[in-house]
């Protein structure tokens, strides 16, 4: 990893810094849209292909259903199996708190206006499984699907090599009540849960993380279809603030927790302290030398740096420029710079509060906007999976009070029949 110090980086060096994921050449744009054109010219033919040419295994199906799924998870232990309960309870019991009713309000008498939500009736949800499976991004999906209350719910996960799912997502999948899990990855499950194929039905809006080909499989159809996206989520990154009173051990374990979720992954450090920040570089050497996948972390921390600041201000400052998907203070003094915070995904508080909480049983949602777009874009809530309808009604005294003015309006827009709406209801 690589320092800087924030002093020396002029305006033009923060903008190189905080820029990743960039495709300059258009090399991940082209591959990704010949995928989505094939699938959607090809549907389930291309599915199969693209399973045997990235995914290495020749599926007789594109599904698993929920016997299959029942096969499959018994071979999840009852500790594993009460680990995922605690964190299904808690992603629930955050998740069911944003279901909130709005009050009904009387703009003018006999005027009242109100929303209400519907859930979106199809939305399909993809389950990374390249080098790392993740039933926890199920739980995180899943379960706002279901308290919003979503008809139906597709999921595709790429299969492993012996053509099913990880035990894990199995047994998350019964958990949620999802009877069929398909087996689709990559830019291919963007584009067949965007398009639709003989087995796969098209969805409303499409949720999950994945690396740079699913982020702009998403991206592209968001632009091109009728297919809603939850947002650009991927590949995965952190960035750390730290001061004196953080731990340098516990900062490269969450340095190291982001970098092994991939080699396009980044993990960047913006430090007040130059002895904290050198004796986190030693501890990220010692805690690689144990990891099964040091290489993968490895290769992610080439492409990761340090930022040495004068101040907790100036570290702030960074952050908010370089808008993370996962912020962590690692200070004693989280309280007094929260306030601070204009850009960021999540946030960790405090020297005992990992990312790897949130990532799975905190409750808190871990589908988040990476690349900056924490800068417009929240994470995946409750919220993501409904529609919020306006609704007003006019008594007779609501007519005659708000009619001028909306006649006036039409007017001085020269909308004439917008006026007569409105006129003949007050003549009436």
């Amino acid at each position: 990893m690589k320092t800087y110090n924030y002093s020396d980086l002029n305006k033009q060096d923060i903008q190189t810094l905080v820029q990743r994921n960039v495709d300059p050449a258009n090399e991940i744009r082209t591959l990704v849209e010949n995928v989505i054109e094939n699938v959607k010219q090809h549907g389930d033919r291309a599915l199969f292909d693209y399973a045997h040419q990235f995914d290495k295994v020749e599926l007789s199906k594109l599904y698993l259903d929920k016997a299959e799924l029942q096969e499959i998870a018994a071979a999840v232990t009852d500790d594993q199996k009460a680990a995922l309960k605690v964190a299904y309870d808690n992603i629930y019991k955050f998740h069911q708190s944003q279901v909130k009713a709005e009050d009904k309000v009387e703009t003018m008498p006999g005027v009242t206006c109100w929303r209400e939500l519907r859930p979106i009736e199809k939305v399909g949800l993809y389950i990374p499984g390249g080098t790392a499976v993740l039933p926890s991004t199920f739980l995180m999906l899943g379960i706002p699907a279901k308290i919003a209350g979503c008809k139906e719910v597709v999921v595709c996960s790429p299969p492993q090599k012996n053509g099913k799912v990880n035990a894990f997502i199995a047994e998350v999948a019964l958990m949620l009540g999802v009877d069929r899990v398909y087996l689709a990855g990559g830019a291919q499950a963007v584009a067949a849960m965007a398009y639709g194929t003989e087995t796969i039905s098209k969805v409303d809006k499409i949720f999950g993380p994945g690396n740079q080909f699913v982020t702009k499989a998403k991206t592209i159809i968001q632009s091109t279809t009728t297919t809603a996206i939850d947002m650009p989520a991927g590949p995965s990154e952190v960035l750390v603030i730290a001061d004196e009173s953080a731990n340098p051990a516990f900062i490269a374990a969450d340095l190291l927790a982001q970098a092994e979720h991939g080699i396009d992954s980044q993990s960047v450090l913006v430090c007040t302290s130059k002895a904290i920040a050198e004796q986190t570089l030693a501890e990220v050497e010692k805690q690689l030398q144990v990891l099964p996948r040091a290489e993968i972390a490895r290769q992610a921390l080439d492409n990761s740096y340090i930022v040495v600041t004068q101040t907790l201000a100036e570290a702030m400052d960074f952050s908010n420029q370089y808008a993370p998907e996962h912020l962590i203070l690692a200070t004693e003094s989280w309280q007094k710079i929260t306030g601070s915070i204009i850009n960021a995904g999540s946030v960790f508080l405090g020297n005992l509060t990992p990312e790897s909480a949130g990532d799975y049983a905190s409750g808190t949602n871990h589908t988040l906007p990476t690349s900056s777009y924490a800068r417009a874009y929240s994470g995946v809530s409750v919220d993501s999976f409904v529609k919020k309808i306006t609704f007003q009604h006019l008594t007779e005294e609501g007519i005659r009070n708000i009619g001028p003015s909306v006649e006036i309006l039409a007017d001085l827009e020269g909308l004439h029949a917008h006026r007569n709406a409105v006129s003949v209801r007050i003549n009436k």
